[in-house]
């Protein structure tokens, strides 16, 4: 969460988004080297037909959204030839609420050869151009993991591995101070302790355990259930090389943070280390306010205990390469679990002179379900699994607040080791969720799962978790509707979006350039940092813009301006289902490279 003063805007001929392929941009990061735009080429109108700008894989479903217009056909055209390789019959014109507009649907799912293309309709300028190609979501999936990089504390980022976006280190927090909030026997107020490493939780330079708790959770679930998409990827980050998958190393990064912040005397876990206010629009080194670990709470506990037993299981292949690691992990792991059964309701209340994300949670038995599930998936101890069915939470999507879901995930791909009635139980709980998804996927007239109360705070993490669940359905039951109703999110967030926006800064033909995030927002001479995706449209008001949204329908209130916090903001727990959905695609899709 963070706030900040509007930013003047960057050269408005970027606006045409005319950088080169992000693959390309990547690669030349990855050589220290800058980007240059090459020479404008005309603009595409992007709302009229909507699509998934990056591409499609062979055997997924694909799905354009337009205007409504008296053609009854359209056709898929080469990009570079114009020779026709499909036709098809537009769908009737249908109102869609969260846009309050009529739209028609054409299904070219039968387009399965790889190539470059575009969809023409009469009446309408022809789409954005989109591939077709078996690992057409590997760059994209590269680019958001590797945004963790780039939002490491405590680290230099050098050209060989940052790029145009290298820059010197930030917040060491080496000297971090004990809150009165936190204060206990042991580390009265304004003891000094060492709490380095981790990741800047969105536009700010705060660390907040509770949103790293989902965050991290699911890298390590995307490396757990589909580890040959990670296994052979190169991001180019300082650790690549060392015989850990890239997405552990970077993991690790912010768990290592995370074990800072429990207290050694007693094992509870302090809720965030934090400014008392905002930073300025400045690069991290510039940032040079104390800073403070708050109050030790139950919810940022068990979301610790949480992860850190996932984190052990997930390790502990990798002894040979971190000796002790998941012992360790697990073992502060049972020590948060053990503070949170002392101090079962510790609700976190923000001190009056701390202005920084709340990340406040007053319900907390999801939390305890979900420890409950991972230290169970971990240990096999049946303790831990009645613990569970004591705290059961309803399955809903998942988010910060909400993180009951993550124990059914994780107890739906472990199912073996349950009792049959046990796994039925579980089974069925995953199911009717993604069911009633994929319902609404079909009925929809943008053929998205999203719906008008959907599109809030963080509207594209929305849909990125609904696709989640969809693909723990698809997961536990093969229905293929549940699949197809996940790549449809990860459309809506690529592209095919009633704004006319790829949501991922550096990928499509028009994406974001203004993220409030402070690094890009203190390097105006750049494009951002590839790879974020902003939060989306956001029906709501509070935000620092002068400039008035371009439309009040709730699908497409957004502006990509610094200022707008509210629909234009980065954060930790929005990219990392980002990096989950687009490898579950190119995972489990036919047709496709994992």
């Amino acid at each position: 969460m963070a706030r900040g003063p509007t930013l003047i805007a960057r050269d408005p001929m970027r606006m045409l988004k005319k950088f080169i392929p992000l693959a390309l941009v990547l690669a030349l990061a990855a050589c220290g080297q800058a980007p240059i735009a090459p020479a404008p080429t005309a603009a595409v109108d992007t709302t009229a037909i909507q699509l998934n700008q990056i591409g499609y894989l062979p055997g997924s479903a694909k799905w354009a959204v337009l205007r409504d217009v008296k053609a009854e056909a359209f056709t898929v055209v080469d990009a570079s030839s114009g020779r026709e390789v499909l036709r098809g019959t537009l769908g009737a014109a249908q109102h869609w609420e969260p846009a309050q507009e009529a739209l028609r649907l054409a299904d070219f799912s039968a387009l399965r050869q790889p190539g470059r293309y575009r969809l023409q309709v009469a009446g309408l300028p022809p789409s954005a151009p989109f591939t077709v190609a078996a690992d057409a979501y590997a760059a994209v999936n590269a680019a958001a993991l590797k945004f963790f990089y780039f939002n490491r504390a405590s680290i230099a980022l050098d050209p060989a591995h940052a790029g145009v976006w290298a820059r010197p280190a930030g917040h060491p927090d080496d000297r971090v101070f004990v809150h009165a909030s936190a204060a206990g026997p042991g580390r009265p107020e304004g003891t000094v302790i060492s709490a380095p490493k981790g990741w800047y939780d969105a536009g700010d330079y705060n660390k907040y355990i509770v949103n790293s708790g989902i965050t991290v959770y699911t890298l390590l679930a995307a490396y757990e259930h589909f580890p040959a998409v990670f296994q052979a990827q190169n991001l180019n980050i300082p650790e690549s090389g060392n015989a850990l998958p890239d997405v552990l190393d970077e993991a690790l990064w912010n768990l290592e943070w995370m074990l800072a912040m429990q207290d050694p005397a007693d094992g509870g876990v302090y809720h965030k280390l934090t400014d008392k206010g905002f930073d300025g629009i400045v690069m991290p080194h510039q940032a040079k306010n104390d800073r403070f670990v708050v109050m030790k709470a139950t919810a940022a506990t068990l979301d610790f205990a949480a992860v850190m037993a996932q984190a052990a299981r997930v390790y502990a292949p990798f002894g040979a390469q971190r000796p002790g690691l998941s012992a360790r992990l697990l073992a502060a792991s049972k020590r948060a679990w053990d503070w949170a059964q002392a101090h079962p309701a510790v609700i976190y209340q923000q001190p009056a002179d701390i202005h920084t994300g709340g990340y406040d949670d007053k319900t907390v038995s999801d939390e305890f379900a979900w420890a409950a599930a991972e230290l169970f998936a971990t240990t096999r101890e049946d303790h831990y699994w009645q613990a569970f069915r004591r705290n059961a939470p309803p399955i809903e999507v998942p988010g910060w607040p909400h993180v009951g879901a993550l124990a059914w995930t994780t107890l739906a791909h472990y199912r073996d080791r349950l009792a049959t009635a046990d796994r039925q139980w579980v089974q069925a709980q995953v199911l009717a969720l993604a069911e009633g998804y994929a319902a609404r996927w079909q009925a929809s007239p943008y053929r998205v799962a999203m719906q008008t109360p959907d599109f809030h705070w963080g509207s594209n993490a929305v849909a990125l978790n609904q696709a989640l669940m969809l693909i723990q359905g698809h997961r536990v039951g093969g229905d293929r509707r549940m699949l197809d109703a996940a790549q449809a999110a990860l459309d809506l967030v690529l592209g095919r979006h009633p704004t006319g926006y790829s949501m991922v800064t550096g990928f499509g033909t028009l994406t974001p350039l203004h993220p409030h995030h402070r690094p890009s927002g203190a390097m105006p001479q750049q494009p951002p940092v590839p790879g974020m995706i902003v939060g989306g449209p956001n029906p709501s008001n509070g935000d620092d813009c002068k400039t008035p949204y371009p439309s009040k329908a709730p699908a497409k209130f957004f502006q990509d301006h610094f200022c707008s916090y509210t629909t234009n903001e980065i954060a930790i727990n929005w990219n990392a289902p980002l990096v989950y959905v687009s490898a579950a695609v190119q995972a489990l899709t036919p047709d496709a490279k994992p």
